[in-house]
C-alpha cells in the first residue's frame, strides 16, 4: 500500500537537483517548503559539486551531498565511483526522496537510497519515473513556469498554501568584499551576463552594447560583465562596442561572489541563463531577451521581472541549432528592451 503523501512524517529527506544553476535556483522554494512542512526533518541536497557553494550554508539544509560529475569518465572509474556514492546514499537512510531533475542518473540515485517514499514527475525522462513510488502528474507542464512545475510536488505533499520563498544564502565576507572593491563605482550598477550555452539563446553582443551606451548616456553608472570563463570573448566584444570601459569579471567570480555582486546590482541584463535566474531570486530587477525559449516557462520569476520575447514565427522553439538563420536576433532589437530597462533605471 502506497504511503499517503499528505500525512508523511519523514526524519531524513533527500532533494535531488544536481544541476544546472538556473534549475537549482528554481528549486529553492521547494527546499524551504519541505522544511516548513517537516520542521524536525534533516534535509540533504544532492548536488553537482560545482554548484554546491551556491547552497552551502542554507538555513533549511542539514547537509549537501556533492558528487563529482567528472568522475563519470571511463567505465571502471565510473562504476567504482557510482558504487561508492550509492553506498553513501543508502547509509543516510532517507525516509523521503524528492527528485526534481527527472533524468536517468537521478532516477538511479532515488532507487539506490532505498527510501520507502520516492517522489518525482510522471513525465520524467530517461526512464527515471520507474524509480518513484509516487509519480506527480503535471498536465499543463508546457504552459507553466519551471518554478510552478516543481511546486506541484509541494502541493502533492500538502503544502500548496505555503508561500514560495527564494532564499539564497549570501556570504557576508563576499558582500563586504564587493563593497570594498567596487563601493566607489558610480551608480546605477548594471550587471550584464552575455553568455549562454545554447547559441540560439545568445543575444548579439552588439545589442547588449547598444543598451549599455543608451544607459550610460542618460543615467551614467557602472557596468559589470559577469559569467563563466568561456564568456570572456563575448564580454570583450561588448567592451569594444561601448563608449566607456566596463568592469570585466567573466570567469573571475566564484558563485558566492557572483551572488554577492548580483544582490548589490541595481539591474541585471542577461540571456536566459543561470546568472539571470540567480539575480531574479535575489530580488534584483531583471531585463532579458528571449529568443528560443519562452518567458511563461523560463522567464525571470517574480514581480517586477521582465523577459521580452521575439515575435518571429519560430519563437520559443527550444532548438539548440536554428534552421532559420536565427532571424529572431535581428527582430528582437535593443529598442524593444530599452523602454523596460529605462523604466527600471528611472526608479533607482
Amino acid at each position: 500500500m502506497r504511503a499517503d503523501l499528505a500525512n508523511l512524517r519523514p526524519r531524513r529527506i533527500a532533494l535531488l537537483k544536481p544541476s544546472a544553476l538556473g534549475d537549482i535556483v528554481h528549486s529553492l522554494p521547494v527546499l524551504s517548503a519541505l522544511k516548513q512542512l517537516y520542521p524536525d526533518s534533516a534535509i540533504d541536497w544532492v548536488v553537482n559539486s560545482s554548484f554546491e557553494p551556491l547552497i552551502a550554508g542554507h538555513p533549511d539544509l542539514y547537509a549537501t551531498v556533492p558528487f563529482q560529475r567528472g568522475a563519470f569518465k571511463g567505465l571502471w572509474k565510473s562504476l567504482r565511483y557510482s558504487f561508492q556514492f550509492a553506498d553513501r546514499l543508502r547509509k543516510n537512510r532517507y525516509d523521503l526522496v524528492v527528485d526534481l531533475q527527472g533524468l536517468l542518473r537521478t532516477g538511479i540515485m532515488a532507487a539506490t537510497t532505498g527510501a520507502p517514499v520516492r517522489v518525482g514527475f510522471a513525465n520524467a525522462r530517461e526512464g527515471s519515473r520507474h524509480a518513484y513510488t509516487h509519480r506527480i502528474e503535471v498536465p499543463d507542464a508546457d504552459r507553466i513556469h519551471a518554478v510552478d512545475r516543481y511546486w506541484r510536488i509541494v502541493e502533492a505533499l500538502g503544502g500548496g498554501d505555503l508561500a514560495k520563498r527564494f532564499h539564497v544564502p549570501l556570504d557576508t565576507e563576499e558582500l563586504c568584499g564587493i563593497d570594498r572593491e567596487f563601493g566607489e563605482c558610480p551608480r546605477p550598477w548594471i550587471a550584464l551576463a552575455p553568455g549562454a550555452k545554447w547559441l540560439t539563446k545568445r543575444w548579439p553582443t552588439a545589442h547588449f552594447a547598444a543598451l549599455v551606451n543608451l544607459t550610460r548616456a542618460e543615467f551614467g553608472g557602472t557596468v559589470f560583465l559577469v559569467g563563466a570563463a568561456e564568456d570572456a570573448p563575448l564580454a570583450l566584444e561588448i567592451q569594444e562596442h561601448t563608449q566607456e570601459k566596463c568592469i570585466g569579471l567573466t570567469g573571475k567570480t566564484s558563485l558566492p561572489k557572483l551572488g554577492a555582486l548580483l544582490s548589490r546590482a541595481d539591474v541585471m541584463l542577461a540571456n536566459d541563463t543561470g546568472p539571470l535566474h540567480l539575480a531574479a531570486a535575489l530580488g534584483t530587477p531583471c531585463i532579458a531577451p528571449y529568443t528560443c525559449t519562452k518567458v511563461v516557462k523560463h522567464g525571470p520569476y517574480g514581480a517586477g521581472q521582465t523577459g521580452i520575447e521575439t515575435t518571429v514565427a519560430c519563437a520559443g522553439s527550444y532548438l539548440r541549432n536554428c534552421p532559420n538563420g536565427m532571424i529572431c536576433m535581428d527582430e528582437l532589437t535593443p529598442a524593444k528592451l530599452w523602454p523596460a530597462l529605462r523604466e527600471v533605471l528611472q526608479t533607482i
